[in-house]
């Protein structure tokens, strides 16, 4: 069994979640019921999945939640760049956000890529 409390990706989520959660603070109250919640579901999903990933056996089956987490994260990155469309946050705020949900995609995808390559 892995400890996913050792993996950076798993450390990088939370911090991830925490810049997420006082991201969502500066959306109108109108989303409330909207994005918001749907923001927050999917950051909070990046270190969620890797943590589960790392209580399988298999290493496929790690792999498969790694890439549920990579798929999180570029929905997180997606509903960032609907609330700058849609003027719901400055593009100077959610720069930050976006560079480090990028980095973090980078990072899951290079450990799917490790594992698959040590098998």
């Amino acid at each position: 069994m892995r400890n996913f409390r050792e993996l950076n990706v798993w450390k990088d989520g939370r911090i991830l979640v925490k810049e997420v959660y006082t991201l969502t603070k500066f959306l109108p109250d109108s989303e409330r019921f909207g994005l918001i919640p749907q923001v927050q579901r999917s950051a909070i999903s990046i270190p969620a999945n890797i943590a589960e990933g790392c209580g399988k056996d298999s290493e496929k089956d790690f792999v498969r939640f790694l890439q549920i987490s990579l798929g999180s994260a570029y929905e997180l990155e997606t509903h960032l760049i609907l609330c700058e469309d849609l003027e719901f946050l400055t593009p100077e705020r959610a720069e930050s956000t976006i560079k480090n949900i990028q980095k973090l995609q980078k990072g899951i995808a290079s450990l799917i890529k490790y594992i698959k390559s040590s098998h």
